[in-house]
């Protein structure tokens, strides 16, 4: 849909929708005294929860047909794959929030493209020239951003490691999207997202009690009353439903291609939402220099394959056509 047949108020749910998706990591820094995978948990269950009125509403308007592919063993199994995989993205890149800086977490986990493009490269087809330039220049700029291992930038200091657990969580968002891509071609939103999210929320409870010796000190629903749960609702409606789902309703109105490309100002926004807010101190020399280079080469993979995208269906449009 062109820029001109999109509603005015479809631009402003997307700033805030971009805004609330950044602030999560920024958000997930200040309550740093839960330990990772339990403050994952806690977030992922509180937006479950907010969910849940939502996905009964939904169920509530579908038809007899959807009802029942709701309940197909196969539907099943991709949902709670879905889980798996949102659980293991959020384990691998909140636990990354502490043994790195803010931004290389943000710049590593948003490089999900890089992720897809090596996957398509291995089992599909071989990469264009705008995708092939791009994946050389995000893993340029990683190199150059690692070149600050061991700068403090407020009170993490940036490491190899970290960026590990990032680009990690990078790597099994990209299931969960592929799942998603599955299931919401028919499934509503919020029939979807809210088992997704409840049961990687549910999984990171008993990965926090086998790995996280605080655990104990919390427990798995230790939001319940704890000062810190004005920030996990904020975590959950801001970056959750507002960011998410946000996104989600755009989709409606604008490209997947301009989603794509605005997710990829999270660096950006997080890290200043983090130093206005959260004192998350400013990135160094390097970063500033290879974290531009590699969210290039993101945005150059993705317009790379909507282009081959756009290209095979035309092809088959006009194979359709000739018949």
């Amino acid at each position: 849909m062109s820029s001109g047949t999109v509603p005015a108020h479809v631009w402003l749910v997307l700033g805030v929708a971009i805004c609330g998706v950044s602030s999560a990591g920024a958000i997930f820094t200040h309550v740093d005294d839960i330990p990772p995978l339990l403050r994952a948990s806690w977030r992922l269950q509180l937006t479950a929860l907010i969910l849940a009125p939502l996905a009964l509403w939904q169920f509530n308007q579908i038809d007899s047909e959807i009802k029942s592919k709701l309940f197909d063993l196969s539907t099943a199994k991709i949902i709670v794959a879905s889980g798996i995989f949102l659980a293991l993205h959020f384990g691998f890149w909140v636990t990354s929030l502490d043994y790195t800086s803010l931004t290389h977490s943000l710049l590593f986990v948003t490089a999900h493209p890089l992720v897809i493009l090596i996957g398509m490269f291995v089992f599909v087809r071989r990469p264009n020239r705008l995708e092939l330039v791009g994946g050389i220049a995000a893993f340029t700029g990683a190199a150059i951003s690692m070149l600050d291992a061991g700068d403090v930038q407020g009170d993490r200091s940036v490491t190899f490691f970290g960026d590990q657990l990032a680009f990690l969580g990078a790597v099994f968002v990209v299931g969960y999207i592929v799942c998603g891509r599955i299931l919401r071609v028919w499934m509503p939103l919020f029939l979807y997202a809210f088992p997704v999210t409840l049961i990687g929320g549910l999984l990171l409870v008993p990965a926090s009690y086998l790995l996280e010796s605080d655990y104990s000190e919390f427990g798995a629903f230790g939001y319940l009353g704890h000062e810190t749960l004005v920030w996990f609702v904020l975590l959950a409606f801001i970056a959750g439903i507002l960011g998410h789902t946000g996104l989600n309703y755009c989709l409606k109105y604008v490209s997947p291609l301009l989603i794509s490309i605005s997710v990829t100002l999270e660096p950006v926004l997080g890290s200043l939402i983090g130093w206005m807010f959260f004192s998350t101190g400013i990135p160094g020399m390097w970063t500033w220099i290879g974290g531009p280079i590699l969210m290039l080469g993101i945005i150059s993979i993705v317009y790379g394959e909507h282009l081959t995208n756009q290209t095979l269906l035309d092809n088959e449009g006009a194979r359709e056509g000739a018949e």
